[in-house]
Order: structure tokens, then sequence, then C-alpha cells
């Protein structure tokens, strides 16, 4: 970014911040629903609590000698912070340090009978099992009947709100107007999204990597989205990035995609169509699952390793998901609002776009006049409160 000015790394320390909030409140309400969602043994509950305690009093301190991540950990700056509060360090590292150490506590990575275990897994199923996921899968019917691109805009709208998929799917596209004094869609590149999925654009149809944030209800628009792209034409395959294991609480791993597979073709109807098409498409490569290590890294993708950096350099575009993919994307920094998006992102490698519900402070890319407009509003929390979102592209 060199013709951007740095802005200052978001950390959890000022009381009152929503970072602080994260740390203090957040991380310990988390600790005790994973402790009551499980018939842990002795050993995992007291090495719960004792995080309970350490992740809000303690400070830093390095995996032991044989921990399996501890020489990545270690590049990643984990001897660096050693020894320093969680609130002094930057919020991002915290955070993923925190789930880091709660896997550890509950004998993720064993060896030992709660090995491989998800500890989110109850409230992953909880929601995508919920009343409210067959409402929308039932919402599918419906769209069927629609035009090709009014499918393709209702399901794009679906990826953007998550679990708020129903509004995606009506097709008024609520949030969309940006004529209003206070949109629910504070950026809208969405036409120059479409036009990097134009396959007359490179007189093909290229490869689409989408990195996935959440599963359940969040993950189900995603794979919904990919089948409509491929069905249609707009991509010849589509790379789908998930986490190598559990993290921030409902993060999508290789299971959360089972699992929701199971659900669309569970549900019969249109939504049993969508999955047996991916389905068929995982079996073919058409759909690829990728897990990279750096995905759940505590740094920002402009640190991302060759690999995965040759990865997004050969899609025609690269679709990041979510709350904290953004924040990995554009840097976890006290961005001027208007900072812009291009500028941050100029690091990528390739055409990069970003489907975001805002649930932190960090935002780029925003028109002159439009956090006056919400804080005109007295819309206070409206970078974090998940009323809003954003689409932004870089090409």
């Amino acid at each position: 970014m060199p013709d951007t000015p740095t802005a200052p790394v978001l950390l959890g320390n000022r009381p009152g911040s929503f970072p602080h909030g994260v740390l203090a409140e957040r991380h310990p309400a988390i600790i005790r629903q994973v402790r009551d969602a499980f018939p842990y043994e002795p050993a995992q509950r007291h090495a719960l609590d004792a995080l309970l305690t350490h992740c809000t009093e303690g400070t830093i301190e390095a995996l032991p000698a044989d921990a399996h991540d501890r020489d990545r950990w270690t590049a990643w700056g984990m001897d660096t912070y050693a020894g320093q509060s969680w609130y002094d360090v930057p919020w991002l590292w915290s955070e993923s340090w925190f789930y880091r150490q709660l896997l550890r506590a509950v004998g993720y990575f064993g060896p030992g009978p709660w090995q491989g275990i998800d500890p989110f897994r109850p409230s992953k199923l909880a929601e995508l099992d919920s009343p409210e996921t067959d409402e929308e899968l039932a919402a599918l019917d419906d769209l069927a009947g629609r035009p090709a691109d009014e499918r393709g805009r209702a399901l794009l709208h679906g990826s953007l709100w998550g679990n708020r998929a129903d509004l995606g799917f009506r097709l008024s596209a609520e949030g969309t107007d940006l004529g209003a004094a206070v949109p629910a869609l504070v950026a809208d590149d969405s036409e120059r999204l479409w036009s990097l999925l134009d396959p007359s654009r490179a007189g093909q149809a290229g490869t689409l990597v989408l990195v996935a944030d959440n599963a359940g209800r969040e993950l189900v628009p995603d794979l919904l989205l990919i089948d409509h792209l491929l069905a249609h034409g707009h991509i010849g395959r589509a790379v789908l990035h998930i986490k190598p294991y559990p993290y921030y609480v409902s993060d999508a791993t290789t299971a959360d995609v089972v699992d929701a597979l199971r659900r669309l073709t569970d549900a019969g109807a249109a939504a049993a169509g969508h999955g047996r098409r991916l389905r068929d498409a995982l079996a073919d490569g058409r759909l690829a699952l990728r897990a990279h290590p750096f995905s759940c890294s505590p740094l920002p993708y402009e640190e991302m390793p060759d690999d995965l950096r040759a990865d997004f350099a050969r899609a025609a575009v690269t679709i990041v998901k979510g709350d904290l993919n953004y924040r990995r994307l554009v840097g976890d920094r006290q961005w001027p609002p208007t900072t812009p998006f291009a500028e941050v992102t100029g690091y990528f490698p390739g055409p990069v776009a970003a489907l975001r519900t805002l649930k932190s402070d960090v935002v780029t890319g925003l028109a002159p006049g439009t956090e006056e407009a919400l804080v005109a509003a007295e819309e206070q929390r409206w970078r974090t409160s998940g009323t809003h979102a954003l689409i932004q592209v870089r090409t």
C-alpha cells in the first residue's frame, strides 16, 4: 500500500471499545458456552476454567515445545508477543490466539478421545436445522420460477446478508437503495462484480475463489450462489476456501460443508436440486475445497504465503466473505471510512470482491457523506450491529 498512509492497528486495551468488549466479555462467554455444550472430563474442564481466567487477566504464553504448530505460530509472531497482555497486542492476533488456546484446552489437537471434536458443532447444527433455515430453503421454490439474472442477484444478496438470507431472497433486494438517507447497503459494487463474472469478458468462464466465513445458515447461501454461477456458465470452476479446524465459533470447515449439503438435499424441492448439483460438482472437480493453514492465521492477507498468493492470482475473481475476512483483507486498522478500498487492497494478486455484513469497527471505501448520514440518524452502532452491509470490488 505505498500510496496509502498507515492507520493505527486496532488493539483491545481501550475500555468501552468494541475490541475490548470482545476480549473481556465475549471470550469468557464463549468458554462457558463450550464448557456447557459437552460432557468434558476433568482435564478439559480444568483447562477451560484456567483459560477463562488467563484470557482476561494473564499474558500471552508461548505454546509448549511439542505443539504440532509451534513453528507456525512462531512465524506468526508468538515469541514477539509472549509476556504481553492479551489487550496490548493487535486485536486480530489476540482473537486468533484465543481460539487456538480454546482448542488446546478441549483437547482438539489430541492425542486422546476428544481429538478432532468441534467444540462449536452443537451450536452450528442447531442453527442449520432450525425452522428459520426451513423458511429460507422454502423460499428457493418461488425463486426457481424467476429469470436467471433475478435469481442470481437474489442469491448474491443471500450470500451477502448471511443469516439474514431471507432478506436476500426477496427480489425487492432490501437495502440496495443507495439514494436512501441511511441505506442498509453502505457500498454497492455489485455491477462491477457481475462484470467480472461475465464469461464473454475473458472469452471463457474462469475460476471463482470464494473465501468462506461462517457455517450453517451463512454457508448455505454461499453454496447456493456457487451452484447458480456454475449452472449458468458465469464460472467454469469454483474453489471454496474453508478453515482447516474450528475457528471463531462458527467459521466453516469441511464437516460444515458436508452438513450444509446434507441439509439442502434433505430439504426436498428446489433446495434438493441445488444440493445434488453441488455434490456432483464436488465429485467431478468443478467445485473444490481448500483448507490452507493461513486461513487460521492471526495476520492480514497482505502477509499471505506465496502458494496462497498463486491460488488467488489464477482466479477470475476472489470473493472474500464476512467480517473477519474483511478485516484481514484491508488490514485490521483504524482507517478513515473514506479510505479507498482499491488502495488498501492493492497488494492482492488479482481481482477481489468483499461481501460483508458489518460486525466490527473496520470499514473502508465509503462515499463522502455516508458516515455522516449514519451518525446523523443516531445509528451509533452501525459499524458493529450487523444491520449494514457492503459489496466492494477491486479489479
